[in-house]
């Protein structure tokens, strides 16, 4: 039986996301998906809302994602700066959206694709207590006829002022998302993204606008059963044997994004975005 909801809730995103997958590798139910072959196991899943409440604070970044932090890079320029809009190819096989595309340019019924992100802005610039600041990325008509539909349906923006400072919160609502294998990546794409809006409000009020909480919700959150192995060797062995949080780099499955050797992650990551050009 599917857990109904299950939530967490802490400092940064590489808390939130650890405590996330353990709770659901813990208290999920078992489901088939679209995607299994014949001898998968059934995925391990439940629907999760995690709350990040600062979303910014270190350390950032968890060594038990299947990825390395060029590939952090690399989807925050996907998500925010739209790197990979060109890849939107569908007639040849290839991508069928990013969600920058969607966010910045939804492809309209008139025609005239619109950048929500941009409306966001201007509606909170203009207007600081709106509810209405919000993006999608479904298109009906066309979604549900591909293999592989957005995963992210809506983002929603909201200011508010605590002690004199003001915050943007951001909520994103996703239909189903592979926990172990997306989720953290996501969290930091998404992230960065509402720290863009953030700073965007700032340039066009004159007033400092700060990084508030991220909630994050999704209806199926999963470990595909054909992942299951690599998961135990990888995550579940890291959280046996190492700390949250060590300098010694060696005995921590987390680290700073300001450490040294997640600059020069970064950097990688740039660089083979610049080699893709070539």
């Amino acid at each position: 039986m599917i857990a109904n909801v299950l939530v967490v809730e802490g400092k940064t995103i590489a808390e939130v996301w650890e405590k996330s997958v353990m709770l659901l590798w813990e208290k999920g139910g078992m489901a088939s998906t679209e995607y299994d072959l014949p001898l998968d196991p059934q995925s391990r899943d439940a629907t999760m809302v995690m709350i990040v409440n600062e979303p910014f604070s270190e350390p950032r970044i968890h060594l038990g994602f299947p990825g390395g932090i060029e590939d952090l890079e690399k989807y925050r320029q996907e998500v925010v700066s739209g790197v990979h809009d060109h890849w939107i190819k569908p007639e040849e096989g290839k991508w069928t959206y990013t969600y920058h595309q969607r966010l910045f340019s939804y492809p309209a019924e008139t025609g005239k694709d619109v950048n929500q992100i941009e409306y966001i802005i201007e509606k909170l610039s203009k207007t600081f207590y709106s509810r209405r600041a919000q993006a999608i990325t479904w298109i009906p008509s066309y979604d549900p006829k591909t293999d592989d539909p957005p995963c992210l349906q809506r983002i929603w923006c909201r200011l508010f002022v605590e002690n004199g400072k003001t915050y943007l919160r951001m909520n994103t609502h996703w239909r189903s998302r592979d926990a172990y294998r997306a989720a953290y990546m996501n969290l930091f794409g998404l992230t960065e993204l509402q720290k863009y809006i953030a700073d965007e409000i700032s340039k066009r009020t004159g007033n400092e606008i700060l990084v508030g909480p991220y909630v994050d919700i999704t209806d199926s959150y999963h470990i595909y059963g054909c992942n299951f192995d690599d998961f135990k060797e990888r995550f579940l062995k890291l959280m046996k044997e190492r700390d949250f949080y060590n300098q010694d780099r060696l005995k921590s499955r987390t680290i700073r994004s300001d450490d040294p050797v997640a600059i020069a992650g970064f950097e990688y990551g740039r660089e083979l975005l610049e080699n893709e050009k070539s």
